[in-house]
């Protein structure tokens, strides 16, 4: 009982915040949430995780720009927070959002076979999912399910305005998603979160274990992975691209194809990283412990933020 309180009172402040950001507004409320978070975001532990992640994946940049890179994630990151309240203004019907490669999102959607969608956490990479939803593609979302069960259904009341179907998968969730592409549902995953097993690829030139759930889906059912990618624009809007599809090998060797398959996928993700820094979630531990180890090892005349 005690639980289930601590649980509501929560629901009732997320709820609260909520309206309070839907009466600022799209444009309001982005900026509050960028202000926020570039205010108090550098003075928590997580920035931190936030430097020693930038030195990982630029360890040639000068340290003045990671910093620059550091203050800028934050702002972005706060956006993305704050623009979930109001995600139904945040379409391509609403004018917010411009879409570049929508034919292929149509081609799926009239071919009659489900696709795997895979991006990373982009800019808000919410609105990739107002994309899909405005192709007319059946999709699943899949998500993380939030630990509060009545701040989990404010999340699922918030997306279902544009009309969302979320999925909270148990473990990888292979099992279930291929439930979901044999009822005919393409599914859409983030290939960039941190797993402590699967496949080992290269992320910026350093192992990662990876989900094979996307490739392994795209051999099952003799479909492309196609990605999509965000970036952030001025004033709250924002561009969707969905890039030439991946097709995965089909050799003898399966092991194999899926792990060249998740390595493209990862890969695609890196190339958007590079090409707009700002716009990753940096605040994140992408890198196993023997990354971070590794970096804490090494030699490194950049302490102006604390040790790493």
């Amino acid at each position: 009982m005690r639980q289930d309180l601590i649980w509501r009172l929560e629901a009732f402040g997320f709820r609260a915040l909520f309206g309070f950001l839907r009466l600022l507004g799209v444009e309001r409320a982005s900026t509050l949430g960028g202000w926020l978070l570039r205010t108090l975001g550098p003075l928590t532990g997580t920035q931190k995780t936030v430097m020693r992640n930038l030195r990982i994946a630029f360890p040639a940049m000068p340290a003045a720009e990671r910093d620059r890179l550091a203050h800028e994630q934050w702002d972005r990151t706060g956006r993305t927070f704050a623009e979930l309240a109001v995600m139904d203004q945040l379409t391509p019907e609403g004018g917010r959002v411009e879409v570049v490669g929508m034919e292929r999102l149509h081609a799926l959607r009239d071919g009659g076979k489900p696709a795997v969608l895979i991006s990373g956490h982009l800019a808000n990479f919410e609105v990739m999912a107002a994309v899909i939803m405005a192709s007319g593609l059946p999709c699943q979302v899949t998500y993380r399910a939030a630990n509060n069960p009545y701040v989990d259904a404010l999340i699922r009341q918030s997306r279902e305005r544009y009309g969302i179907r979320l999925f909270a998968p148990k473990g990888d969730g292979t099992r279930d998603l291929m439930a979901g592409m044999k009822r005919g549902d393409s599914i859409a995953l983030l290939v960039d979160q941190k797993y402590n097993q699967g496949p080992e690829v290269q992320f910026f030139d350093q192992p990662v274990n990876a989900s094979p759930g996307a490739a392994r889906l795209a051999l099952k059912f003799d479909t492309v992975m196609q990605p999509l990618s965000v970036v952030r624009l001025p004033g709250a809007r924002f561009r969707v691209t969905a890039h030439e599809p991946i097709t995965v090998s089909h050799t003898d060797d399966k092991a194999a194809d899926v792990l060249a398959g998740i390595q493209a996928a990862n890969r695609f993700v890196e190339d958007r990283v590079r090409e707009t820094p700002e716009d990753w979630f940096w605040v994140h531990k992408r890198w196993p412990d023997s990354v971070y180890q590794a970096l804490d090892r090494a030699t490194s005349p950049d302490l102006r933020n604390g040790p790493a």
